[in-house]
């Protein structure tokens, strides 16, 4: 494990141009070091427990074990997500905070309806309620100074577009695996002896709600793997 840097070692203003010169050539590992260094016990991750999302998880363990790890349990994934958030959180003795949506799915389903069936206002509303609602309920609890994501450029058109490091609102965001390609992932999984989602093997290799994802087998067009087709992020980190 790598040791924890002192606090003293905090810097109090950070250029946003000056850091991305200085983050895009450092490893994920060094970007998790930075992050360390300069908002010491001031650092939140997220994760989504997807299909490789143990590569991410385990840079946290490795260089911020203390770091806390917000996973939303929206009510409405797979149970081998579920199985596989327990078996990951056990294995690299994760800080996990989870938080859930504020109505069950009986009760949003009895006062809405099947959202996720509406079109797309149905499916953002959907995601407002399950995803984005408690996760801005965390951040709000939590009050993170910088927040860490496993999102990735190779993940969808949209994330091609984004910034190992930015602002957002009134945090720091980073996201030290954005540059890694799905080779240098299945790489570091291997490396690491760590395991992918239990639905990778059955065909799902975007995971997300059991009521909007689906097997490669199940569509003509990868774009529908996830939400139908109508869009292929959830919002989460537009919204929040």
């Amino acid at each position: 494990m790598i040791p924890a840097l002192p606090k003293s070692s905090r810097r109090t203003r950070i250029d946003l141009t000056e850091a991305l010169t200085e983050l895009q050539t450092k490893s994920p590992e060094e970007r998790m070091i930075w992050a360390g260094k300069n908002f010491p016990d001031q650092a939140l991750a997220t994760t989504s427990f997807g299909a490789q999302s143990a590569a991410f998880l385990h840079l946290v363990s490795r260089t911020a074990p203390e770091m806390p790890v917000v996973f939303i349990d929206t009510g409405y994934h797979f149970p081998e997500t579920l199985a596989f958030s327990r078996e990951l959180t056990a294995k690299l003795r994760l800080n996990l905070k989870i938080y859930r949506p504020m109505a069950t799915p009986e009760e949003i389903e009895s006062r809405h309806g099947r959202l996720w069936e509406k079109g797309p206002a149905g499916l953002e509303k959907f995601h407002e309620i399950i995803r984005v609602e408690p996760l801005r309920r965390a951040l709000a609890e939590l009050n993170p100074k910088i927040w860490l994501a496993g999102l990735r450029r190779s993940g969808s058109e949209h994330r091609q577009k984004q910034a190992i490091l930015s602002r957002q609102d009134s945090r720091w965001k980073l996201l030290p695996i954005l540059d890694w390609s799905d080779r240098e992932v299945g790489a570091y999984l291997q490396t690491h002896a760590l395991p992918f989602h239990p639905l990778w093997e059955k065909g799902y290799i975007s995971i997300g709600d059991r009521v909007t994802t689906k097997r490669l087998d199940e569509v003509s067009d990868p774009s529908e793997l996830r939400h139908f087709g109508w869009k292929r992020e959830c919002g989460l980190h537009d919204r929040v």
